[in-house]
C-alpha cells in the first residue's frame, strides 16, 4: 500500500467564497489550492466585469500572506448580460468563465435565466472566444422530481444549447447522476466537475434515521448506483472528469432550520476525503489527474508548478469540527469514516 504519494498542487473548479465575515472565515481554507473557479452568486450577484473585478480584490484580501490560491472569477449569466462586457472582462483576464443558474435552481439564484433565447447573443459571443459555460444542471420545473431534475436539464435545456451554438464549451458544475455522466461522455467540448461529497453519500445518508441537514446540498445526493456512477467517472482517468468541490458554507442556523439551506462545507477536507475514495477504489495513480491536470487542460491551462505530498498515516486526519465566520459557526462536512491521509506542503 502507498505511504506518500506526491501530485500537483490541486485546483478547485468549482468554489463558494461567499463575502464579507464568512468570506474572511473561508478563504483561508482554501489558501493552499493552486487555482479555484470561484462562483457568483453573492446577494447581490456578480453580473459585470467591474464586479468580478471588486470581488475578486477582497477575495485578495481576506487571504492570508504567502498563500498559492489564485481566485479565476466568473460572471453570473442573467437576461440583461451585455455580451460586450463578457468578451472584454475575459480578455482583460478579469474572468475565465461565465456561470448559468436557472432561475430559482440553488442558493441566491433568483436573478438566473428563465427564457434562453434571451441569453442566446451571450452564449454565441462565448463560443467564439473560447470561454467555458458553466451551468447548474438542473430545471426548475415543480412538476420534476427533484431526483430527476439533472437528467431532465440535459434533454430540455443543456442539449438543446449545446446544438444551437455549435463551439461552445460547458462545464456541468457537479454531476450527480449516470445519465450526465453518460452525456459527457457522448460530446465533444464538455466536461464536468464532482464534489467528494457526492463521492462518498446518497440520499439514504441525509434522510434514513433522521433528516442530516449538513448532507442536504443541490443537487440533491442521488440513489446509491448514481454515487457508484461518480465514483467510476473519477477514478477513471477521463479527463473530461475533474473535481469541484462546490464547498458551500452556511451559518448553521440557516442549515439547522425548519427550511435549511443546501451546501456542504468541504474546504477543510475534501482532498484528503478524495485520497481515501481513490484509494478503495484503487486508483491513487489517477488521483493527480482528477485533482490538478484534467481542470487545468480544459480551462487551456498549464498544470501548477509546485507539488504536495498525501500521507498516508495509521492515525486518522483531524480537522475542526465547526467553524466560526463572525458571531455563526459553520459545520465541517463529516465523511462518517476516518480518513487516513494527511496533507504535506512541499513549497
Amino acid at each position: 500500500m502507498n505511504t506518500k504519494l506526491r501530485i500537483r498542487r490541486p485546483d478547485d473548479w468549482h468554489l463558494h467564497l461567499r463575502d464579507r465575515e464568512m468570506l474572511a472565515a473561508v478563504a483561508p481554507w482554501s489558501a493552499g489550492l493552486g487555482r479555484a473557479i470561484i462562483m457568483p452568486n453573492l446577494v447581490p450577484p456578480v453580473v459585470t466585469g467591474a464586479e468580478a473585478a471588486a470581488y475578486r480584490d477582497r477575495i485578495l484580501a481576506a487571504l492570508p500572506e504567502n498563500v498559492t490560491l489564485r481566485p479565476l472569477m466568473t460572471l453570473y449569466l442573467t437576461e440583461a448580460t451585455d455580451p460586450a462586457d463578457v468578451l472584454a472582462a475575459h480578455a482583460q483576464g478579469i474572468i475565465a468563465a461565465v456561470k448559468l443558474y436557472p432561475a430559482g435552481a440553488t442558493t441566491n439564484s433568483a436573478s438566473g435565466v428563465r427564457d434562453f433565447d434571451r441569453v442566446r447573443p451571450v452564449l454565441e459571443a462565448m463560443a467564439g472566444a473560447g470561454i467555458p459555460l458553466c451551468v447548474h444542471g438542473e430545471v426548475t420545473d415543480p412538476a420534476v422530481d427533484i431526483f430527476d431534475r439533472e437528467a431532465v436539464f440535459i434533454d430540455r435545456v443543456l442539449e438543446p444549447i449545446r446544438r444551437a451554438t455549435p463551439g461552445l464549451r460547458v462545464v456541468m458544475e457537479h454531476v450527480t447522476t449516470a445519465d450526465g455522466v453518460a452525456y459527457v461522455r457522448s460530446g465533444d467540448n464538455i466536461g464536468a466537475t464532482i464534489t467528494t461529497h457526492h463521492l462518498v453519500i446518497n440520499r439514504n445518508h441525509i434522510l434514513v434515521g433522521g433528516i442530516r441537514p449538513h448532507y442536504y446540498c443541490l443537487p440533491v445526493a442521488k440513489r446509491e448506483s448514481h454515487r457508484l456512477a461518480l465514483v467510476e467517472a473519477a477514478t477513471s482517468g477521463d479527463p473530461r472528469f475533474f473535481t469541484g468541490t462546490d464547498s458551500a458554507p452556511h451559518p448553521d442556523r440557516a442549515k439547522e432550520s425548519a427550511c435549511g439551506c443546501a451546501g456542504c462545507f468541504t474546504a477543510p477536507n475534501w482532498l484528503q476525503i478524495c485520497a481515501h475514495v481513490f484509494e478503495q477504489a484503487g486508483a491513487l495513480d489517477r488521483l493527480e489527474g482528477f485533482t490538478s491536470l484534467h481542470g487545468a487542460a480544459f480551462y487551456g491551462l498549464d498544470p501548477n508548478p509546485d507539488h504536495i505530498s498525501l500521507v498516508r498515516r495509521d492515525e486518522p486526519a483531524r480537522w475542526p469540527e465547526r467553524i466560526t465566520a463572525g458571531g455563526e459557526t459553520v459545520t465541517v462536512f463529516d465523511p462518517g469514516f476516518p480518513v487516513h491521509w494527511h496533507i504535506e506542503d512541499d513549497a
